[in-house]
């Protein structure tokens, strides 16, 4: 779906001014935009125009962005970045756990929202080496394949729990997972609100693979929302 050259960004967003400013900042940076005011015309949008990339507001007039998110998961994995006033850190769990890849708080600054975008864009496309799932970030490389993980070119030994917790999170580098999501994923449906399993992975993980751990470079925490793996 995505292209190399002109993605096609799909805003849904019903600020005359917002929109304004995305359509010259976007083009400006080689972006094919097209336009939804509403919920209804952004879901025709999204399955007529195939967008590389959805920005999508929550304040929409005649529905919720949450509910159009999670209409437009039924279908499509198409990225979506959420671009909301509301910066409540429950407002971004529940747009995160409705199926949302990021989330930014307006107002916000065009080079944060491009590096947002271009995190976005890259998860259309795993990075693979012979046809085999592969994610390098500086020292660290996890080869999902052969379920091994190197840090600075030295084998690392992970529980059977913190493998699965960070394969995870490569699965989605660059996006933010939620609590609920990581906890859901890794120890199943009925653990999602034991936090505290999270944290001491999470803090066992980064012992491993973080040269200094309590100011990490790979495995980063969004405070009270969940946590993220940086892709670059």
């Amino acid at each position: 779906m995505m292209t190399e050259s002109q993605p096609t960004i799909l805003v849904i967003e019903d600020e005359d001014p917002i929109r304004k400013f995305l359509r010259v900042s976007l083009s400006a940076q080689g972006y094919r935009l097209v336009e939804s005011t509403t919920a209804r015309d952004g879901l025709l949008q999204a399955a007529s125009a195939q967008p590389d990339l959805i920005i999508l507001d929550l304040g929409l007039p005649d529905m919720d962005g949450v509910e159009l998110t999670r209409r437009i998961r039924e279908w499509s994995k198409v990225p979506i970045l959420i671009v909301s006033a509301r910066g409540k850190e429950q407002d971004k769990v529940v747009a995160l756990d409705a199926g949302a890849d990021d989330y930014l708080t307006k107002p916000f600054g065009l080079s944060e929202l491009l590096a947002r975008m271009r995190v976005a864009l890259r998860h259309t496309s795993a990075t693979r080496i012979g046809g085999e799932p592969l994610f390098e970030n500086g020292t660290l490389r996890v080869d999902l394949a052969r379920r091994e993980v190197h840090i600075a070119g030295r084998p690392l030994h992970l529980t059977p729990n913190e493998y699965r917790l960070l394969a995870l999170l490569v699965k989605y580098a660059g996006r933010v997972l939620t609590h609920r999501q990581l906890l859901k994923e890794v120890w199943g449906p009925g653990s999602s609100q034991e936090t505290h399993y999270l944290r001491v992975y999470m803090n066992q993980l980064r012992q491993k693979i973080e040269a200094d751990p309590a100011q990490p470079r790979f495995l980063l925490t969004e405070p009270g929302v969940g946590y993220r793996l940086a892709d670059s």
